[in-house]
């Protein structure tokens, strides 16, 4: 059944993860944009970490592991999908490499997120400004793997599941896009003048808001896997068409075919290569 699956892993991150970011502007808003006492002389525009210091301090917390922990599901799926045929397998050791190396440094961004949210920028500004940089590394690096992976997945696949490289592309804009937004971030908190801390504070919410598009891909990435009436799993339909599953070629093509016709039409109960 298609409505439950793995796919929703990475939707109820991303979900988690934009309620949680709008709640926490729309208070600050609300509240009339105060001057927390972790931000800067001068600084008018808080930081995600400044309102997440502050009272909502229950909701950032709450939010990060919910969105860490179903984000690390979705990563921890794509590779035992892989791995049991229902998406498109590996197909040698340098990419294999790179999907399990990309699970080590998500869990390391995971750890980071929630880290950070824990030790906040007011009572512990030196370990929350390290857990960020934890956190920012863990995830464009485990990004940087996936792309490999999947644009030597992609290329193996290329004509049957051109899905991979629109995802492969997905995920490098996100690559580019997040190096550029973290090295402009990192200038900035790094700087001492207070007219840098605004501009922080600005690239701070992009840098969140941009990690959602990369949440949301695995949602691409995991849908191929369902299996329904009218779907074959991505995998299974790439080795039928293969001659595996001790079919041929051709009876793979119309796996998806109604086998039996009446006068009411074709019969929805039986489809070559399952029953349902």
């Amino acid at each position: 059944m298609w409505i439950i699956s793995f796919w929703m892993f990475p939707l109820v991150s991303a979900c988690m993860w934009v309620a949680m970011l709008i709640a926490m502007l729309v208070t600050w808003v609300r509240d009339g944009r105060p001057h927390y006492a972790s931000m800067e002389a001068g600084q008018t525009i808080a930081y995600i970490s400044d309102v997440g210091a502050q009272g909502l301090k229950p909701l950032f917390i709450a939010g990060s592991v919910v969105t860490v922990v179903f984000l690390d599901l979705a990563f921890l799926s794509e590779r035992w999908l892989r791995h049991s045929n229902q998406l498109a397998s590996n197909k040698g050791r340098l990419d294999k490499a790179c999907a399990i190396a990309s699970i080590f440094f998500a869990i390391a961004g995971a750890a980071g997120l929630i880290l950070l949210s824990i030790f906040d920028t007011l009572r512990h500004p030196k370990q929350h400004d390290g857990f960020i940089a934890l956190f920012i590394a863990g995830y464009v690096i485990s990004a940087i793997l996936v792309c490999i992976e999947y644009l030597r997945i992609g290329i193996f696949y290329r004509r049957e599941h051109r899905i991979l490289l629109v995802s492969f592309f997905i995920k490098l804009v996100f690559v580019i896009f997040e190096l550029s937004l973290a090295i402009a971030f990192g200038v900035c908190i790094g700087s001492k003048k207070s007219s840098k801390q605004n501009p922080g504070a600005v690239i701070e919410w992009a840098i969140a808001f941009v990690f959602t598009g990369y949440v949301i891909s695995f949602v691409v990435d995991l849908l191929p896997s369902v299996r329904t009436r009218n779907h074959v799993p991505q995998g299974e339909k790439y080795l039928m068409n293969q001659g595996g599953f001790g079919g041929t070629r051709e009876e793979a093509v119309s796996i998806e075919e109604p086998l039996t016709h009446d006068s009411m039409g074709p019969s929805t109960g039986f489809y070559r290569g399952q029953r349902v």
